[in-house]
């Protein structure tokens, strides 16, 4: 085969000896003619020239079409790579000279669409590759049998297990000695009829997993080269109001699926508020709502995110939206100096007030095991008051004694989550607090490692996101302007479609719509599309996944690359739709 037809991607030729093409022999040696006629001559010239290019207008049609990818000996494309016998005569003496076959030529790849898209697509030429029930999924790690039987199972493949061979067909999974590299990032390489995802965890592999389960949906064969792809953010988060409305752990389940397919790796649970408790508890039993979750549903919910490398990342708020919890207690209900109850308060100046919470946190520390704990902290109502020390004095008081004669119900309340802190770091937990319960000018400082879930500007004495940051506080993206689905639409908000986050959020913008200055980007761990329920009636479960269908993959895109998305909306909706 001439070079001509390798470097374009062919592979290289085979000859077959002593085989007739269009009735064109390619032995040399024949019995000599007998002498013609001039005009007999023509004739004869003229019906061998017809019968050659009959022979080589079928070659052309049977090489065209077969279904292996070969060229039949002799045929025109052979020939028009060069192949000549050197001193060979020309004409039909030339065209019975062995020639070589070659393969298929396929058109260079194009980058698979995905959701989120991926980073980097090498582009290569081949037939790309296609699930099958024979074809085996194989590991080079016996720590990566939980991703190769997911993505078997969901591919309708054979899990072979760990293997050193190597077959045609094969997926292989395995881990690399990438130092230094992004544990989530993977390269996943296709070529020669087989696919290697290759990773420096376990959970970059299953992200490699989830783009070759995308691009097989989409469009029935992964496509050959090479998909290199790390997230621009550790965090990606969607979190639920679990305790304003009861979701069924079976809808919870399929939402793990959903985030886990999209490369989200959290899922908050808020289940403890003004409305209802929604766990089983057993150190207080007493403040349990019905309906609710038993802890078995809740591992459950746990076991399947782990598999997806999900973590469930869960939030008691306090001191404020603790209604419920004080609906058992209300011994414990923050009362002002007239003695009128504060909603969803609790009485941070009562020891047996940190009691009860110290309780609750260390009984779930157990159900939920992952490296995350949300705090709370937002709105507690005894700091809405023009003069928090004359509308609640016991907690005034409390502050002078505790903290000295210029502290005030701040530098209480900023010691309360602190305490908290303490509780949870206990457990070896990292833990989040809304923005709304860091104070300027306390002289209790919040604790060091506490990161900031940015939600809203609109609180009394809002902090602008930069004060956090120039801090040196980490920070993650809860933006009420853009990451907020609230049931019912109450006080302004509006059901988000994905669009404005698709085309103008990103994990920059923490506050309205305006981005920090690119020098904070790192301290920005990520982000989490929310969905808070302050109208549980509003909307039924199968309308909440519709309507955040959507924003989810917008969120997901943009948490896995800031960048401008490489499609318009209509046609990211259009893959959405494909992809299903």
């Amino acid at each position: 085969m001439c070079r001509g037809l390798r470097h374009a991607g062919l592979d290289a030729p085979r000859t077959v000896g002593g085989r007739t093409v269009g009735g064109v022999s390619r032995h040399r040696h024949r019995r000599r003619a007998p002498q013609r006629k001039p005009h007999q001559q023509v004739v004869t010239r003229s019906l061998l020239a017809g019968g050659l290019v009959a022979a080589l207008g079928v070659g052309l049609g049977v090489w065209a079409s077969s279904d292996d990818g070969t060229a039949p000996a002799g045929s025109a494309a052979s020939r028009q790579a060069g192949a000549r016998t050197p001193g060979a005569d020309t004409g039909a003496a030339a065209a019975q000279a062995p020639t070589p076959t070659p393969t298929r030529s396929y058109a260079l790849s194009t980058t698979p669409r995905t959701i989120p898209a991926v980073g980097a697509h090498t582009p290569a030429r081949g037939p790309g590759w296609k699930p099958q029930s024979t074809r085996r999924v194989v590991v080079s790690d016996a720590g990566l049998a939980d991703e190769g039987r997911l993505v078997a199972g969901e591919l309708g493949l054979t899990y072979a297990g760990e293997k050193d061979d190597v077959r045609a067909g094969d997926l292989r999974l395995a881990l690399n000695d990438d130092e230094g590299a992004n544990p989530e990032s993977y390269t996943m390489t296709v070529r020669g009829g087989r696919v290697t995802i290759s990773a420096p965890s376990d959970a970059g592999v299953f992200y490699g997993t989830r783009t070759l389960k995308q691009e097989v949906h989409a469009g029935g064969t992964a496509p050959e080269g090479v998909v290199r792809d790390r997230p621009a953010k550790p965090q990606r988060g969607f979190t639920l109001d679990i305790a304003r409305k009861h979701f069924t752990a079976a809808w919870i389940e399929d939402r793990v699926r959903e985030l886990g397919d999209l490369k989200y790796n959290q899922l908050g649970l808020h289940f403890s508020d003004d409305q209802a408790f929604r766990i089983e508890s057993t150190s207080h039993p007493e403040i349990v709502s019905s309906p609710h979750l038993t802890k078995a549903e809740v591992k459950k919910i746990v076991a399947l995110a782990a598999s997806r490398h999900i973590t469930v990342v869960p939030e008691i708020d306090s001191p404020g939206h603790l209604g419920a919890v004080l609906a058992a207690h209300p011994e414990l209900q923050l009362r002002n100096a007239s003695g009128v109850a504060t909603r969803g308060a609790i009485d941070i100046s009562k020891d047996e007030s940190a009691d009860l919470l110290d309780d609750l946190l260390d009984e779930y520390a157990d159900v939920f095991p992952g490296a995350y704990w949300h705090l709370g902290g937002d709105e507690y109502q005894a700091l809405t008051v023009s003069n928090p020390a004359v509308s609640y004095p016991q907690l005034a008081s409390a502050a002078t004694a505790r903290y000295g004669s210029g502290a005030g119900v701040a530098d209480l309340t900023t010691g309360w989550l602190n305490d908290r802190a303490d509780t949870v770091r206990a457990h070896d937990r990292t833990m989040r607090v809304w923005n709304d319960g860091f104070f300027r000018g306390t002289s209790v400082k919040p604790a060091s490692d506490l990161v900031v879930a940015y939600w809203t500007g609109k609180e009394i004495g809002a902090r602008p996101p930069v004060e956090y940051l120039s801090a040196g506080l980490k920070m993650l993206n809860y933006n009420d302007e853009y990451l907020y689905y609230v049931l019912g639409e109450p006080n302004d908000f509006v059901y988000p479609t994905g669009k404005r986050i698709y085309e103008q959020w990103t994990p920059r913008v923490l506050r309205g719509t305006t981005p920090v200055p690119a020098k904070y980007d790192a301290q920005i761990l990520g982000g989490s599309f929310s969905v808070w329920c302050d109208l549980a009636n509003s909307q039924t479960q199968d309308q909440i996944a519709a309507g955040i269908r959507m924003p989810l993959r917008a969120t997901s895109q943009k948490l896995w690359d800031a960048g401008t998305p490489p499609l318009t909306w209509t046609q990211f909706t259009a893959l959405a739709d494909r992809l299903g």
